[in-house]
C-alpha cells in the first residue's frame, strides 16, 4: 500500500512538473489592413514579413492580419492608439499632416520600378526626412511608393487639353495639385469607390495606379488609359508600428524584427506594387482597354508644371528644417543606385 502511494505520488509529481515546465510564449504583431483580401499587401507583403519575422526571432514573434479595423485615413490613429500594433498608411489621406512625404510623388519622366523607388525612398527618409518627425506617435518600419499613377477615362483621351473640366478622382498629395494645374475638377474618393463613382457618372475619369485596373475593377468602367513614363505621379506610403509594442519583446527580438524591416520591407512593398501593376495591365488588355502615351508636347508642359509644383512644395515645407533640394537630389541619386542592387524576388513568399 505504501509502495502504491509512493508510486502515485511520484506520478502526480511528474505530471505536475510537466505542466509547470516553461512553455515558449509567442508574441503576436496585430496588423490592421484596409486593402481587399486579394490586394498584394495581403497576399504578398504581410505573409512575407510574417515569415521573415518568424525566422528572425526563431518563432518567438509572429504576425496576425486583421481586416476592416477602420477606414484608410484612420490607420495612423489606429496604430498610435494601440488598437492595432501595425498597419500601412497612405500619406495623402492625411492632408496637412504629411508634407515632406510628397518628395517621391513628383513625376520623373523616366521608367523605374516601384521596388527601386521604395528602397531609394527609405534611404532618403533615413538620411533627411525622419528628422522632421512627421510620423510622431508611431515607429516607421518601411517607406514605399506605388507604381506609376496614370489617368483612366470613360472616353478616349489623346491630349491633356481634353482633360480640362473633367470630373476626375484624386486621392490627395501631388496628384491633387497636378489635377488642379491641369484644370481638372478633382473629386476626392478612395480607390475602392472608383468603380461605383464611374458607374454612376459621378466621375468621368480617375488618377490611379495600373494595379487598380484589376484590383478595383477600373478597367470595366474607365477603359482608356493615358500614360507617361514613370507616371503622372507616385503615391507615398509607410508601414508603421506602435512604439509600445516593443515592451512585449526582448531587445534581441526587436533588433531581429527591425533587421527584416527597413529597406528590405520597403523593397518588398515596391515589389508587390510592381507585381500588381503587371496584373492590372494584363487584365485591362484582356478587356480590350486602350493605352495612349502622352505626346512630347504634353510631357514638356508637364515638366513645367512639375517644376512649379516642386517650387511650391519647397516653400510650403521650408519651416520643417529639411534641405528639400538636397533630399530630392539624394532620392534621385539613390533611385539609380537602388536599381542596380540585388532585388527582393528570391525572398518573397509567393501567393
Amino acid at each position: 500500500m505504501k509502495m502504491t502511494n509512493r508510486l502515485m505520488m511520484g506520478a502526480v509529481a511528474a505530471l505536475g512538473f510537466s505542466f509547470a515546465a516553461p512553455v515558449l510564449a509567442q508574441t503576436t504583431i496585430t496588423v490592421s489592413t484596409w486593402g481587399g483580401p486579394n490586394h498584394g499587401i495581403n497576399t504578398i507583403v504581410w505573409p512575407t514579413w510574417k515569415a521573415w519575422i518568424e525566422e528572425a526571432t526563431e518563432g518567438r514573434v509572429t504576425v496576425e492580419v486583421v481586416h476592416d479595423m477602420g477606414p484608410p485615413a484612420a490607420q495612423m490613429e489606429i496604430v498610435a492608439d494601440g488598437i492595432a500594433d501595425a498597419s500601412w498608411i497612405f500619406h495623402g489621406h492625411m492632408s496637412g499632416r504629411f508634407e515632406l512625404t510628397q518628395l517621391p510623388e513628383f513625376p520623373t519622366f523616366g521608367a523605374f520600378s516601384s521596388e527601386a523607388a521604395s528602397a531609394a525612398y527609405w534611404r532618403t527618409y533615413q538620411e533627411y526626412l525622419a528628422a522632421a518627425d512627421e510620423h510622431n506617435g508611431v515607429d516607421v518600419m518601411a517607406m514605399g511608393v506605388h507604381g506609376p499613377g496614370q489617368i483612366f477615362t470613360r472616353d478616349q483621351v489623346d491630349s491633356l487639353d481634353q482633360l480640362s473640366g473633367m470630373r476626375m478622382r484624386v486621392g490627395g498629395g501631388v496628384m491633387s495639385n497636378l489635377a488642379s494645374a491641369m484644370n481638372v475638377s478633382g473629386v476626392a474618393m478612395p480607390p475602392t469607390s472608383v468603380y461605383e463613382g464611374a458607374s454612376q457618372g459621378v466621375i468621368q475619369g480617375a488618377m490611379l495606379t495600373l494595379e487598380g485596373l484589376r484590383s478595383f475593377r477600373v478597367a470595366e468602367v474607365l477603359p482608356h488609359t493615358l500614360t507617361v513614363d514613370g507616371g503622372f505621379y507616385r503615391g507615398s506610403f509607410a508601414i508603421v508600428m506602435n512604439p509600445m509594442f516593443w515592451d512585449q519583446v526582448s531587445a534581441e527580438d526587436r533588433e531581429a524584427i527591425e533587421a527584416v524591416s527597413g529597406e528590405g520591407l520597403s523593397r518588398l512593398f515596391g515589389y508587390m506594387m510592381d507585381a500588381m501593376d503587371e496584373r492590372g495591365v494584363a487584365f485591362a488588355k484582356e478587356q480590350g482597354n486602350t493605352f495612349t502615351e502622352a505626346s512630347e508636347e504634353d510631357i514638356e508642359h508637364l515638366r513645367e508644371v512639375t517644376d512649379e509644383l516642386i517650387a511650391e512644395w519647397n516653400t510650403a515645407v521650408e519651416g520643417r528644417g529639411i534641405d528639400t533640394e538636397a533630399a530630392l537630389a539624394h532620392f534621385r541619386e539613390q533611385l539609380a543606385l537602388a536599381a542596380e542592387d540585388e532585388g527582393i524576388a528570391d525572398r518573397v513568399v509567393q501567393p
